[in-house]
């Protein structure tokens, strides 16, 4: 009753305007219940705007629970969860990726051994059937004792078995390869009764003739048969180039073997081995990372550096393997390069380093040579041309080459099972001849072949298989054949 008395109080009291812009505003208050609100503005304030007010205020409020009930039905408030959701799961996978990983690292380790293990029990067996084949072998027939003669024992030739005579002495002495004195000497045999005659046989040994028996230089006579190493495991090993330094730095021993596949645009890599039974196991003991590409299979160690030729240039790096860094660099002049006048199987082989005797050597064409081959004795440490030599034979039509005390022989085919070396030239005489020494390619694809000094061998890669050669130096031939004398500039 009181609410609607003064509803019509107030209703008296305005007049004009001012009963116009008399408002009333309804809403919940804060505990739920309606709530009526009348309000008049004064003469003074008649002027304001209305804004806001106590519906507008609830609207407000309203809005805002609304809002947070969307949120949370969107899961607005989820994100935190399905963030850390998002990485468990990547943490999960990277743990499932090394899972695998390792899974294929056991693998193949896995495969390595039984392979070993394979092949030891080939060994075994191989062991065991040489083992029955000796236990199966007669013993050698004993040479019956021919009693001696009468007349040998009144001469007084002969004494009792414990007598000391000197013919008792060489009847029971032991040979020189420390057989028992049981065994017989081979130079003795019983004659017939009555007599016994005993020969010495003379051999005779030439004796030096000249320096080259003593420092191991001469004319290359003939290669042996090719021994096989190691089989690459994966196509990188195709073709490739193995060496050893001849004169070997530390940290790195004389038995140290290096190796690099040569297959493709990112050839780096340079793998070490302790030794040559450790790099016929697959075992590096080193591994380093080159700092400049490297192009072909021309690579050699000299004195603790790896010698090679730059990737698409003709530029020819030192690099220290001590101290893992470029020690020097330097162009070959006018050399070819990237496939101008590389060896006939192709390869990019348009340098060839190589080491003997002598030193450092470099063989390539240029085109004032017209692709004949020019030999160039290189300093070892800055790399500068110390003289060249200038052949008659086409580097594209030989499958490689190689030097030996300073003379250069190049094969024929690095296809044919047999081929030739079918020229040399020697530097000392500024001369070339043909020549027909036999040489066997046995995996059909010989891409490197190189000399190495520090075992006197032939190293060479033929298809996948590092193999090397026995050869034999015999004394210079005096009378060379007159093809062309080229000369040495």
């Amino acid at each position: 009753m009181f609410p609607l008395l003064l509803l019509c109080v107030c209703g008296l009291l305005l007049r004009g305007d001012a009963q116009d812009r008399a408002s009333l505003w309804k809403g919940n208050d804060r505990s739920g219940r309606c709530q009526y609100t009348f309000t008049v503005p004064s003469p003074v304030e008649s002027s304001c705007p209305q804004t806001g007010g106590p519906e507008m205020e609830s609207l407000k409020a309203r809005l805002g629970l609304l809002e947070v009930l969307v949120s949370r039905l969107t899961g607005g408030d989820t994100g935190g969860h399905q963030a850390a959701a998002a990485r468990a799961e990547s943490q999960l996978q990277e743990a499932l990726n090394r899972a695998v990983g390792e899974r294929n690292l056991l693998q193949g380790e896995k495969e390595r051994l039984e392979r070993e293990l394979g092949g030891l029990q080939r060994r075994m067996e191989e062991m065991r059937r040489e083992t029955e084949k000796l236990r199966n072998r007669p013993c050698p027939p004993q040479t019956p004792m021919v009693p001696p003669s009468p007349s040998l024992q009144n001469s007084g030739l002969m004494r009792p078995a414990g007598g000391s005579s000197q013919m008792s002495h060489l009847m029971t002495r032991p040979n020189r390869q420390g057989d028992s004195s049981s065994l017989r000497d081979s130079a003795w045999e019983y004659g017939p009764p009555g007599f016994q005659e005993l020969k010495a046989e003379v051999t005779e040994v030439p004796a030096p003739d000249g320096s080259e028996e003593h420092t191991g230089c001469g004319e290359l006579v003939s290669v042996g048969e090719p021994v096989t190493h190691r089989k690459a495991d994966n196509i990188a090993g195709k073709y490739g180039v193995w060496m050893q330094d001849p004169e070997a730095v530390s940290p790195y021993g004389p038995t140290m073997v290096w190796r690099i596949d040569a297959i493709g645009t990112e050839v780096r890599q340079l793998f070490g081995y302790e030794d040559m039974e450790q790099l016929s196991k697959g075992f590096p003991a080193k591994v380093l990372l080159l700092p400049e590409l490297m192009e072909s299979t021309g690579a050699t160690l000299y004195r603790g550096c790896l010698y090679y030729q730059r990737r698409r240039s003709r530029t020819i790096i030192r690099y220290d393997l001590g101290s893992e860094h470029i020690a020097a660099r330097r162009d070959l002049p006018h050399a070819g390069f990237h496939g101008q006048y590389p060896y006939s199987w192709g390869g990019y082989t348009d340098i060839d380093l190589s080491v003997d005797e002598q030193g450092l050597w470099a063989v390539y064409s240029t085109s004032k040579a017209k692709g004949a081959i020019v030999i160039s004795q290189l300093d070892p440490n800055s790399l500068q041309v110390k003289r060249s030599w200038e052949t008659n034979i086409r580097k594209t039509s030989v499958a490689n080459s190689f030097i030996i005390c300073g003379t250069l022989y190049t094969v024929s085919s690095y296809a044919a099972p047999n081929t030739i070396i079918n020229y040399m030239y020697d530097t000392a005489t500024s001369q070339g001849k043909a020549v027909a020494i036999p040489f066997k390619n046995k995996y059909l694809y010989n891409s490197m072949i190189d000399y190495n000094l520090a075992q006197k061998k032939l190293f060479a890669w033929d298809n996948f298989h590092i193999v090397s050669y026995d050869i034999r130096l015999g004394p210079k031939q005096a009378n060379w054949g007159q093809l062309r004398p080229t000369g040495a500039n």
